[in-house]
């Protein structure tokens, strides 16, 4: 049988809460218990009073002033089976004879009661003894069972009304608590089962510093981690499918490709130089060409342990020689200023060399006509960092965070693998890419550890 958190919870509290109310029941009959007790000491002190000498008269006025002292009331049977009574309207005889035990004249009903006019009572009655100036009388204490439950309940009341008010506190107290710890196990559940669906959307932590709080922490970073985790896969099932594709067709297009610039440029040294700008225009596309399909090739594949140490002054020098006529005729400023210290990282420079072609070119085709890509490289704490900026609007909202993706491009005629490549060749030398605005221009900034052994001068 399926037993409920909520009840498995309640029940034990329950218990204790029952275990509370017994306690509470007890002490309150033990005041109860205890000021009955008082209650017939008192009466017995009063009668012992009246009856033990040295004593005096038992007349109306005394038995009024002691009727107002004790409020009970008091009858007197004299010797002359007369009665004197405090009674307001004098009951008839009969109904106090029948109480009255004439035999040894001492009965003590104070634990049970009778009926005078209608009215309960408790009764003490005593035998005056002989030396008494009442001698041979008989004296009855009657003891409204109204005003003694009035005494008992005064006793009790503090007990019961403390209990009941911890026992309802307690019990608010618990059921709200239940319900709370029971509501974040099933808002934890819903989350569970949405990350098992796939949602792995980070989810407000409550306040508070305790174990659901932790859960609720230990939930949310397991949903990051396998959000981080699907997205590598995703990236890694990209790269692996398109190293297949590109095995064949992209070796297909490159000899296409290079047969084709080797033929222009064989027949632009064969035309005069005023017809060579159409040839020149065909030549830069077909390198182009030549550049995407080599990026193809590159993405997918393991980066190439063949390593040397390389000098990143000259591929960067290499790489602004090649592109600056594009920036010329685009009519924008190119800026390469290298360090006076040594550049080298332990690096193959062709993969070098497309990692930062790709950064430059990216940045001169976000620059526009007219615009300005600066080339910086700068020492810091772990190594070398390359920084492209340009005066380009920068990346559009809707691809920031998924740039360095493949096939995303915010160019119409981009098809978004030159920021891939250039982070997977990034991350092969435990390096990071990146990018970020700063005031009206966009930089790119990659960075290559170095140790001192791989260092040579620039």
């Amino acid at each position: 049988m399926r037993l409920s958190l909520r009840y498995r919870l309640l029940l034990p509290l329950l218990l204790l809460l029952l275990l509370e109310i017994i306690g509470t029941a007890w002490l309150a009959g033990m005041a109860v218990e205890a000021a009955e007790q008082r209650v017939l000491a008192q009466l017995r002190s009063v009668a012992q009073t009246l009856t033990e000498p040295p004593t005096f008269p038992l007349t109306s006025r005394v038995l009024e002033q002691m009727r107002g002292l004790t409020g009970a009331e008091f009858a007197l049977l004299r010797t002359d089976q007369s009665w004197l009574t405090t009674f307001p309207s004098s009951p008839p005889p009969t109904d106090l004879e029948r109480l009255v035990v004439i035999d040894d004249g001492h009965r003590d009903e104070f634990h049970s009661s009778v009926l005078i006019q209608g009215q309960a009572f408790r009764i003490l009655q005593l035998k005056l003894p002989p030396n008494h100036p009442n001698a041979g009388g008989t004296l009855v204490i009657f003891f409204p069972e109204a005003r003694r439950r009035s005494l008992l309940w005064d006793a009790a009341r503090p007990l019961v009304i403390l209990g009941s008010a911890g026992a309802i506190l307690a019990s608010v107290l618990l059921g709200t608590a239940t319900e709370r710890l029971v509501q974040s196990i099933r808002d934890l559940q819903q989350r569970s089962r949405a990350i098992a669906e796939g949602n792995f959307a980070s989810v407000p932590v409550p306040p508070g510093n305790d174990e659901i709080t932790d859960l609720y922490r230990a939930i949310d970073e397991m949903a990051r981690r396998l959000a981080d985790f699907e997205a590598a896969w995703r990236s890694s099932e990209r790269l692996r499918i398109l190293g297949q594709f590109s095995g064949g067709l992209a070796h297909q297009l490159r000899n296409i490709a290079s047969g084709a610039r080797l033929a222009l440029q064989l027949h632009t040294m064969e035309v005069p130089a005023s017809d060579r700008e159409a040839l020149e225009v065909a030549f830069r596309q077909l390198q182009r060409l030549e550049q995407i399909v080599q990026q193809y090739l590159q993405l997918g594949k393991p980066p190439s342990d063949q390593r040397e140490p390389c000098d990143l002054c000259q591929v960067i020098g290499q790489v602004v020689d090649l592109l600056r006529p594009q920036a010329s005729h685009a009519e924008i400023t190119l800026h390469w200023q290298p360090p006076a210290e040594p550049a080298s990282i332990s690096a193959n420079p062709i993969e070098l060399g497309h990692l930062v072609h790709n950064l430059i070119a990216n940045a001169i085709e976000a620059a526009g006509r007219g615009g300005r890509v600066e080339i910086n490289l700068v020492r810091f704490s772990g190594g070398w960092r390359l920084q492209v900026c340009d005066t380009g609007p920068g990346p559009l909202a809707a691809i920031a965070e998924t740039l360095f993706e493949p096939f995303v491009t915010g160019r119409e005629q981009g098809i978004g693998l030159g920021l891939a490549v250039a982070r997977q060749i990034a991350e092969a030398y435990r390096g990071r890419i990146f990018w970020e605005r700063r005031e009206e221009c966009t930089v790119f900034i990659a960075e290559f550890p170095v140790e001192s052994s791989q260092e040579v001068p620039c």
